[in-house]
């Protein structure tokens, strides 16, 4: 193999999306059956998953944002491969999640999807357990999102930036808004996300659930309408928008009742 062919394959070795031609083990089709399985028998809370139609190995995951969080209430889609030998190595992951490649939620959640975690074999840390499974990736996705992201950014404590902490957070807070709750609930109305359908289901019956808080922490925002996203390290992350996300928040939920009604009439 190429040097350069070789750098091309370790850039994207974590990466789900890349087609590969291995066919899994029986132990790995057998574990991942059992997995999704006891997954969707037993949900854990705010995470969901659903297998791919064409390839058992191939997991789409949809995790809700932790209450607490500039992440409340977003719905952040992943995709996950188990390699053929899997629960002895770690899925592939992937956040799909990033306005196509514009978005990084967090110093762990880059633009281009790939997630910092150590039992990924992405980040510093624990190494991979067969012990930790699915249910065990999903969890530790929820976990990076914490309460301050801007604190997991390197050096953070030693640039004592601490000041810069309530910008960041209202960056994250109004991206979680319009990409992972307008962006993706439209989609779902629309017919047009890339969930599949069960979890297309989870995202509309969720959605009315976290509405007032949708609401209200656009509403507290909203004198920063027009203003410059500039995080701590000078990026521009475009313009806060936070009027139009009030107004897609309404319509969304509109949307969400008018089909609501229409299915109680079709079962009436």
């Amino acid at each position: 193999m190429s040097s350069g062919l070789q750098a091309a394959n370790n850039r994207t070795a974590w990466d789900p999306t890349v087609n590969d031609c291995e066919q899994p083990s029986q132990q790995c089709l057998f574990r991942v059956r059992r997995e999704i399985a006891d997954l969707n028998a037993h949900p854990l809370p705010g995470a969901f998953v659903a297998a791919d139609e064409q390839d058992l190995t191939r997991i789409h995951a949809l995790v809700v944002g932790p209450g607490g969080t500039p992440y409340e209430g977003g719905f952040f889609y992943y995709m996950l491969k188990c390699p053929p030998d899997y629960p002895v190595s770690p899925p592939r992951a992937r956040l799909m999640t990033t306005d196509a490649g514009l978005v990084k939620f967090s110093p762990n959640f880059e633009e281009n999807g790939k997630i910092c975690l150590s039992i990924l074999g992405t980040g510093p840390g624990p190494a991979w357990s067969q012990y930790h499974g699915l249910g065990g990736v999903l969890l530790s996705f929820q976990s990076l999102m914490t309460v301050s992201p801007y604190r997991d950014e390197p050096g953070y404590e030693a640039q004592n930036q601490s000041r810069n902490v309530s910008r960041y957070d209202a960056i994250i807070l109004h991206e979680t808004i319009r990409v992972a709750v307008c962006d993706q609930v439209e989609a779902c109305l629309r017919g047009t996300s890339s969930l599949p359908p069960t979890l297309r289901e989870q995202v509309l019956l969720w959605f009315p659930g976290f509405c007032d808080k949708y609401e209200q922490a656009v509403g507290a925002h909203l004198h920063l309408t027009g203003s410059e996203m500039t995080d701590p390290y000078g990026d521009w992350r475009g313009v806060f928008q936070y009027e139009t996300l009030l107004e897609r928040l309404q319509n969304v939920k509109e949307g969400i009742a008018k089909r609501s009604g229409a299915r109680v009439r079709t079962h009436t």
